[in-house]
């Protein structure tokens, strides 16, 4: 790298830097942290140990986001000093430079949307829901797609992936789906994929080759913990028992085991058949109906939360976040954010950072502004 083209990317890095400080407010971090570490020291801090490893863990949260935050404004000024020292003596190495330049990008892109990640359920586990829509085997097979997608980005971010539900399509695909994505902030990240999915491909079920349009719905909602209460009433629930089926895995059996469960006030209606017993699939599927009751709740408070998974868009034309289109060109367009790239087969392969990190961003100008 030449002295004018560090001179050239330390611009483009003063931006970023910019950028982040207006987003992260160190002042406050620190004085959030000070206040934790004196919950610790505060005699029977131990005597409720839920609620102690809760502030240890937002502690090792606000920790790290400090420490990240200056290790890159450490990582700039030594890019400064290198420029300054380059600037007065021709013969200063730049060798290194190229490494150093990545790593401040990849460390301060890490944070900026980790610092976006502010909400309290951000850090649930996420819950996804696949459904197709009109269309039959063409849309059931796109829901599978997408289904694929979401399980291939869980594995490029280490997440744990439980399947919960899982109907097989007539001829392809899938009926429905639910899947439980376990790991740091999955809810945080993957509440960007909540809302009506559009394709647009030359159909392998049609012989005539010609092109078609599917859609199908993600929904995203929030694992909840033993930090959340929801009050259910019984009588306010329909359970039915049925025979579980199809291929959700190695756990599901063919013993009356599977659970639906109604939300009679709000219609909702959760299912899971994929535990081996039916206690284990009724407790799960309650999990899934707090997280959707949550949500509501969520929803009526505030209007920006409307961005998170819910149902009541249409899942037809005119409707959706993202197009996926396959013919007669590549693009996957986010339609919230006009983001968009023509690697399709990229991001079919669950590479979705861009597309979420351009959410997470534009949420929180909306939520300034």
């Amino acid at each position: 790298m030449t002295y004018l083209e560090l001179k050239v990317i330390l611009a483009e890095l003063r931006e970023e830097l910019q950028f982040l400080d207006n987003s992260f407010d160190l002042e406050a971090y620190q004085k959030e942290l000070s206040e934790l570490d004196a919950l610790t020291f505060a005699s029977g801090f131990w005597s409720d140990q839920k609620k102690a490893q809760a502030i240890i863990e937002k502690q090792n949260i606000l920790k790290a986001k400090i420490s990240a935050y200056q290790e890159i404004r450490e990582l700039y000024d030594t890019l400064q000093m290198t420029y300054e020292l380059a600037e007065i003596d021709e013969t200063t190495d730049l060798s290194k430079i190229d490494s150093d330049v990545r790593n401040y990008k990849k460390m301060i892109s890490e944070l900026r949307v980790s610092t976006l990640l502010n909400k309290p359920y951000d850090k649930f586990n996420a819950i996804i829901e696949f459904h197709p829509g009109a269309g039959g085997t063409e849309s059931q097979d796109w829901a599978e797609m997408l289904y694929r997608m979401y399980m291939r980005y869980a594995e490029s971010k280490r997440y744990k992936v439980s399947v919960l539900d899982y109907m097989v399509g007539d001829e392809a695909g899938l009926k429905s789906a639910t899947i439980l994505i376990a790991g740091p902030n999955a809810f945080g990240y993957l509440k960007a994929e909540s809302g009506v999915h559009r394709l647009v491909r030359i159909s392998p079920f049609d012989a005539s080759g010609r092109r078609h349009t599917s859609f199908a719905s993600v929904t995203v909602v929030p694992e909840l913990d033993d930090s959340i209460h929801i009050e259910i009433a019984d009588e306010d629930l329909k359970i039915d028992v049925y025979r579980s089926g199809g291929n959700g895995g190695q756990s599901v059996n063919t013993t009356d085991s599977a659970v639906r469960i109604t939300h009679l006030p709000t219609k909702i209606v959760v299912t899971c058949q994929n535990e081996r017993s039916q206690i284990q699939n009724r407790e799960t599927a309650m999990k899934v109906l707090k997280g959707k009751l949550y949500q509501l709740e969520l929803e009526r408070q505030h209007d920006q939360l409307e961005l998170l998974a819910n149902n009541k868009i249409s899942n037809a034309f005119g409707s959706q976040i993202r197009s996926y289109v396959m013919h007669p060109y590549s693009m996957v367009k986010d339609h919230r954010t006009d983001y968009e790239t023509g690697s399709v087969q990229r991001v079919m392969d669950g590479d979705l950072d861009d597309f979420i990190d351009a959410f997470l961003i534009k949420q929180n100008e909306e939520s300034k502004g």
